[in-house]
């Protein structure tokens, strides 16, 4: 059996990729793009474990993609390091970057076959630009282009960063420990994603799928008198409102299970749950901007809404075409894609009887289109 640990780094926050999604979750194919660089590794066959960091509210979503060990990242690239390390228990530990996404076979090759030159094996990348440093001009065979995946002794990378030092890479920690250092041929291939430009230079991400995702959602809720009745995001004339936990806007908590479903996560009571006092009275369209950042930040634009409200009572034709402006307005997209129907229930059933309002919702979604990012929801 192998002796060597796999840790995936991707606890970042993409601040300098400029968009509205994480570039770990961008789709290759149908596969987000963390999920196309654990399985690669694994396809090698050469790992005692794989462990992923992500953030807490990537890795609730992760789970329901593969059953890698998964450990909660921290504010730095060392505080994740040091989370996942605690639970390595094999001899040496291979860490990579998934921004490093198309690092080839050859190379992790090059690194295992060197695990017993040095106590941190780094590839790297000759410079081939004349380089300065201030004013004055540097050798530049004396410069090296450090990349990952790093293999160090896994003992003395847990030493090594048991410090109130700050490191960029394992090597750093490590060669400031004293150990060697050894280095073998790196890849132009293992280009890390960083920017939007740097996507043409990674030929292992493919174009996204175009398969359309579709989620259902419903909900139901009993009127009560002497409170605001919100529905869409619309104040509705009544003296009596929904009897609920936050406000009650039925359409509102509908649709959210709609996109949760298409998105596969979950339901609103696992995002927002009615037994925690953070939510109690809680305008419901900031929970559907919520749901909706989490979407886009997993990879995901939305297609088109269609909801139909089941109400004997209140009449509810004055306001269809402002909940339909609204809705567009929260999630994005233009009117024309948003659809609201209103219709009685024939005097049947609690609906019928006046009791309360129940409301259908359906969606879609589909994989962001990094290729054509401009070719947006708003249109």
């Amino acid at each position: 059996m192998s002796q060597t640990t796999l840790i995936l780094l991707g606890a970042g926050s993409s601040s300098r990729f400029q968009m509205n999604i994480k570039k770990q979750w961008l789709y290759s194919g149908n596969r987000p793009l963390w999920l196309q660089v654990a399985q690669h590794f694994e396809d090698t066959g050469l790992f005692q474990q794989i462990i992923i960091v992500s953030s807490a509210e990537e890795i609730h979503h992760m789970k329901h993609f593969c059953e890698h060990f998964f450990v909660t990242g921290g504010a730095t690239r060392q505080e994740s390091l040091s989370n996942a390390l605690q639970f390595v228990t094999s001899e040496y530990v291979m860490v990579s970057d998934i921004a490093r996404c198309c690092v080839p076979d050859t190379m992790i090759a090059r690194i295992l076959e060197a695990k017993e030159k040095a106590a941190c094996i780094v590839p790297v990348l000759p410079v081939n630009d004349t380089l300065y440093m201030d004013e004055a001009p540097i050798d530049r065979e004396k410069v090296k282009v450090i990349q990952t995946p790093q293999l160090s002794h896994t003992a003395t990378l847990k030493k090594a960063l048991d410090t109130q030092n700050t490191f960029t890479d394992e090597s750093s920690a490590i060669a400031a420990l004293g150990e060697k250092v050894a280095f073998v041929e790196g890849s132009p291939l293992a280009h890390k994603l960083t920017r939007i430009e740097d996507l043409d230079k990674l030929p292992c991400i493919k174009p996204p799928s175009q398969r359309t995702l579709t989620g259902f959602g419903i909900d139901i809720h009993p009127f009560e008198e002497g409170k605001v009745m919100k529905l869409c995001g619309v104040t509705i004339d009544t003296d009596y409102g929904f009897k609920a936990h936050s406000d009650g806007d039925v359409a509102i908590h509908a649709l959210i299970d709609a996109l949760l479903g298409a998105a596969g996560m979950g339901d609103i009571g696992e995002l927002y749950p009615d037994t925690e006092e953070t939510y109690a009275g809680a305008d419901s369209t900031k929970l559907l901007d919520d749901t909706v950042r989490r979407i886009r930040s997993f990879g995901l634009e939305i297609g088109n809404v269609d909801m139909t409200i089941l109400a004997q009572a209140p009449r509810l034709l004055p306001y269809k075409e402002k909940m339909r402006q609204t809705i567009a307005s929260l999630l994005a997209i233009p009117a024309h894609r948003v659809n609201i129907k209103a219709t009685t229930a024939e005097k049947l059933g609690f609906v019928g009887r006046k009791e309360g309002v129940t409301v259908h919702a359906v969606v879609t979604l589909n994989y962001f289109n990094w290729k054509n990012p401009h070719n947006g929801t708003l249109s």
